[in-house]
């Protein structure tokens, strides 16, 4: 039986041939071009086609895809039950993804063990290592900072560009965000209090006297809480998993990707974006919104 699907193409700009070659190629995948439509965004472009295939046609849509690449080019192929969805969950992973920086490398510059960390950070990123173990040790080589420097922290963070326009016009459209980090409370707290983020957890660093001690406190914020707190969090809102978007780069995040109606790797690790249903490889977090179908205010 028929459904649609819309695949959206993107790209810091959309020559005609590109358009043309990824519209010949849906095609050719038996897919009907229903609409077509082209928009302008900061920083990117997009084009849009409404599709009407078979119910199992996505992931072999995205298979032919992904075995024939248009230079500067992406394309998703989005669910409808997403973008036509009333009211959608946006979840996002923290470091890397919503913020340009890995927070315990920032931490671990005051520690000294920069280097030691970014090494530990990178193979659990790629999957290599458990991500509990990995973060145990490298929190370890935090200890005895003074809490003060989780301000200076703090005051460092970087957005990743557009992460604030997607907030913002998601939520200004009546839809859901929310963030989960195999990170720190203590910074991610105070940024979703500043978003206005719906939904947010991360890791507790434990302090006593004033100081780190090495430690977090209660479970570690790993892949399988992400997936859990997507659906918890949907659920609360009273949205359907049929139109949740999860965005993420590592490992870490890979069930909440899985388990959303689209999955999206973001500038993320090449194991992530072989699995994922979408990739963003611009600089922009806000092609999200291109994906979801969520119109942003001019």
């Amino acid at each position: 039986m028929p459904s649609t699907f819309t695949a959206v193409s993107y790209g810091q700009t959309l020559p005609a041939e590109s358009v043309a070659a990824i519209r010949a190629l849906l095609l050719a995948n038996g897919c009907t071009v229903l609409d077509e439509s082209r928009e302008s965004h900061p920083g990117f472009e997009t084009a849009s086609f409404g599709l009407s295939a078979d119910d199992d046609a996505a992931p072999a849509l995205r298979a032919a895809l992904a075995a024939a690449p248009v230079a500067g080019v992406d394309t998703a192929v989005v669910p409808e039950s997403l973008r036509g969805a009333r009211r959608k969950f946006i979840i996002m992973d923290v470091d890397s993804t919503l913020i340009q920086q890995e927070v315990i490398e920032l931490l671990a510059t005051h520690a000294g063990t920069e280097a030691e960390v970014a090494k530990v950070t990178e193979a659990a990123m790629r999957g290599e290592l458990d991500f509990a173990e990995s973060l145990h040790h490298r929190v370890a080589t935090l200890a005895g900072l003074p809490e003060t420097v989780l301000a200076e922290v703090g005051a460092k963070i970087k957005m990743s560009v557009g992460a604030e326009r997607l907030v913002a016009e998601a939520k200004a459209a009546g839809h859901t965000v929310a963030a989960v980090s195999g990170g720190f409370a203590q910074i991610l707290a105070p940024l979703a209090a500043r978003l206005g983020l719906d939904f947010s957890l991360a890791n507790e660093l434990e302090i006593v006297d004033g100081h780190l001690t090495g430690k977090v406190r209660g479970a570690v914020v790993d892949r399988a809480a992400k997936e859990t707190k997507l659906r918890d969090w949907s659920a609360e809102a009273g949205i359907g998993m049929d139109a949740t978007m999860a965005i993420g780069d590592g490992a870490n995040d890979l069930d909440m990707m899985n388990a959303a109606a689209l999955g999206v790797a973001f500038n993320a690790k090449p194991a992530v974006r072989a699995v994922a249903d979408a990739q963003i490889n611009l600089p922009n977090l806000d092609v999200a919104l291109a994906l979801a179908g969520i119109q942003a205010a001019r």
